[in-house]
């Protein structure tokens, strides 16, 4: 089956095709590096770790792009509020600069304990102020920008399908207004360049044409994506918050310079929700990585709960579900080590499982699949190799896994520990027992200096 994904901008699932034979440019709406990022913002960075395997799985060549936000995401989507980085300095005590440092190497971190794939490409905003300049100045020249006291905004009313990604109802909403726009013209025109106020010293701002301040945070995705993708590329993605704002204002800033939509496939992930609400780090207390490492969590169990639900369905999170996730993950990984040497994989098998990850990477039937081979009566060694094969999108690390002491059952352990005991007494018969009763349970005791070690047995 050839590869399928669901486009957020025609909603529909379409066949992939991409725009240069054998290779993808995809680019992914990275963090905004005020804070460390909750699990639930990882949950879209391990869709699209599971989107670009799946594409490599099919055989292209993936230039991927990500983005750092270290400038110019205010804490209202509608152009109001503070930037998110100034408010960081005020709650750290940190400069911006040591805040962004901070916490994109946390996010790096992150991404490796969850066995994400980082981007050939990293580009932070604050790199890359002349391209947004320049970008604004085009908008500008070609009459699609007016200025107010606080900046230069981008007027969505000359453009006819404005808002086209999102759905939205623009003349609804200027019907509605029942809010003071300020000095905006309609309720949905963005800002592309923010003044810095008279009274106020900033960390990040910067000379331009229009005065001093600082760049939109739209802006920075579109000019960023452009330089190193082009006009138009393959695949743009982020979380389904990026839909009616974000990812709107960025096809409407594209649509106006080049007349082009950006990219031809636009995928969104939906959120993980803890009680039912969607997880963000305005309610406090929210769930980090290292939360679960505190908790004793491998975070690999985490990417196991994420590809039991389909990336466009929400995920409700429960300590629950995340302990099932660990039981089961350690069964596939302890039965997978113990089949011994991997053979080749299965070819029949192979395109099954292809099939399911194509079909708009529905992950979870590709890992019930999985399951499926595991408890098949299939060979060990072609068992494992297909196994290993399905890895390489599953991205559990099944190739690399081996037991820990802590791994091993506190029943066999005792079973050890009474050998070890017998054997010191000399009672080589019950020791010779206990063994059996090891190897029964499905492992093996092997003596060393002062003491023993246990494995699966095979």
């Amino acid at each position: 089956m050839d590869l399928q994904l669901y486009d957020t901008y025609t909603r529909s699932q379409r066949p992939f095709v991409p725009i240069h034979p054998g290779e993808v440019g995809l680019y992914t709406c990275g963090p905004t590096v005020y804070d460390y990022a909750h699990i639930g913002n990882l949950r879209t960075y391990l869709f699209e770790d599971g989107l670009k395997r799946v594409l490599k799985w099919n055989g292209y060549r993936v230039h991927h792009v990500m983005n750092i936000t270290d400038v110019g995401h205010l804490v209202s989507d509608a152009d109001t509020g503070d930037d998110k980085m100034e408010e960081g300095v005020r709650r750290t005590g940190k400069t911006a600069w040591e805040i962004a440092a901070l916490y994109t190497e946390a996010f790096r971190t992150d991404l490796k304990a969850l066995n994400i794939e980082e981007p050939e490409i990293w580009c932070r905003a604050t790199d890359h102020i002349s391209e947004q300049i320049a970008f604004v100045a085009d908008l500008e020249a070609k009459g699609f920008t007016y200025r107010t006291s606080d900046g230069i905004y981008f007027d969505t009313s000359k453009l006819a399908d404005y808002g086209y990604l999102g759905r939205l109802d623009t003349a609804g909403q200027e019907a509605g207004i029942r809010v003071e726009l300020g000095e905006k013209r309609h309720p949905t025109d963005f800002a592309l360049w923010k003044f810095s106020p008279a009274n106020e010293r900033r960390q990040m701002e910067w000379d331009s044409p229009w005065g001093r301040g600082f760049p939109g945070w739209h802006i920075e995705c579109s000019a960023m994506a452009q330089k190193y993708l082009g006009e138009l590329f393959d695949i743009h993605c982020g979380g389904e918050d990026h839909i009616k704002v974000h990812h709107t204002n960025e096809i409407a800033q594209t649509e106006a310079r080049c007349g082009t939509r950006l990219a031809n496939y636009w995928l969104h992930g939906y959120f993980l929700q803890l009680n039912q609400a969607k997880m963000a780090k305005s309610a406090g207390g929210f769930l980090r990585v290292q939360t679960l490492l505190d908790q004793g969590y491998d975070p690999l169990a985490y990417r196991y709960l994420c590809l039991t639900a389909h990336y466009r369905t929400q995920l409700n999170f429960t300590w629950d579900a995340l302990d099932a996730a660990v039981t089961a993950c350690e069964r596939l990984r302890l039965a997978t080590f113990k089949l011994g040497v991997a053979g080749d994989p299965d070819p029949g098998l192979v395109q099954r499982f292809t099939a399911e990850i194509n079909d708009d990477l529905n992950f979870p039937r590709a890992l019930a699949l999985t399951w499926e081979v595991l408890k098949s009566e299939l060979p060990d060694a072609l068992k494992k190799g297909t196994l290993l094969k399905f890895d390489e999108a599953l991205g559990l690390g099944l190739a690399t896994w081996t037991p820990r002491e802590e791994d091993v059952p506190a029943e066999v352990r005792a079973l050890a520990e009474a050998r070890w005991a017998a054997k010191k007494a000399k009672d080589f018969a019950a020791a010779d027992r206990l063994r059996g009763d090891i190897q029964a349970a499905g492992w093996e005791v092997e003596d060393q200096s002062g003491g023993f070690k246990l494995k699966p047995g095979r």
